[in-house]
């Protein structure tokens, strides 16, 4: 499994080892498709990984949402992990844009016993979370990094007030330190503008956690 985690260089590959043996084991399904994402996917790397999912499962189980929302499915190991931490009762709205990930996807989401809690949207985030006629308690954005402040802006409207929405990679590999960003660099401008514009935003409170690659945690007020 080492190998695997290597990609999300936490800290110090023995912390990481230690961090990864004394966190509960993933589920065989959520291994098994991480391995199927490496073998069989271009980019991998986008995947969430059992340290992102753990921590995505327990904060469901934390503030037990009803409707949930996922931005950026890729092959599906966030909405798993996420969808196992929910009620029988919930349901998780993931949406992907890359329509040849379908079938992938799935396929994955028929193995799990969770599968009737979550809804799969192909498109862009953009048009369909609009159209959405319910509000969301959680909200995870992980999806292009360039617009996060778009997807934002089109869940907070959508988000209920008192929720939360968490956005993945906000430290992107420290790359947001650096102070001579490459132009054609629009990840890294993006989460900087991105990380500076929930700062600068009222209408949330927020907590920039320095864990995996970065999670920007907001909460909603409840006026806003």
């Amino acid at each position: 499994m080492s190998d695997f985690f290597k990609h999300k260089g936490i800290i110090h590959p023995r912390l990481d080892q230690y961090i990864i043996g004394h966190t509960t084991p993933e589920s065989q399904l959520l291994s098994s498709l991480f391995r199927d994402t490496y073998v069989k996917v271009h980019h991998p790397r986008r995947t969430s990984d059992h340290l992102t999912g753990k921590f995505l499962e327990m904060i469901c189980k934390m503030i037990k949402p009803s409707k949930v929302l996922e931005i950026g499915t890729f092959t599906g190991y966030g909405a798993l992990a996420i969808a196992a931490g929910l009620s029988a009762e919930a349901e998780l709205h993931t949406v992907e844009i890359n329509d040849e990930m379908q079938p992938f996807i799935e396929g994955w989401f028929r193995e799990s016993a969770d599968s009737h809690k979550i809804h799969l949207h192909i498109g862009d985030a953009l048009m369909i979370i609009p159209n959405f006629e319910i509000l969301f308690d959680l909200v995870f954005i992980d999806g292009e990094k360039d617009q996060y402040i778009d997807y934002y802006e089109a869940a907070l409207a959508k988000t209920r007030p008192g929720g939360f929405i968490i956005a993945d990679n906000t430290l992107w590999s420290g790359k947001v330190l650096e102070n001579d960003i490459p132009e054609n660099d629009h990840f890294t401008r993006g989460l900087r503008r991105f990380n500076d514009y929930i700062q600068a935003d009222d209408r949330v409170e927020n907590l920039l956690l320095p864990v995996f690659d970065g999670m920007m945690i907001i909460w909603v007020k409840s006026f806003h």
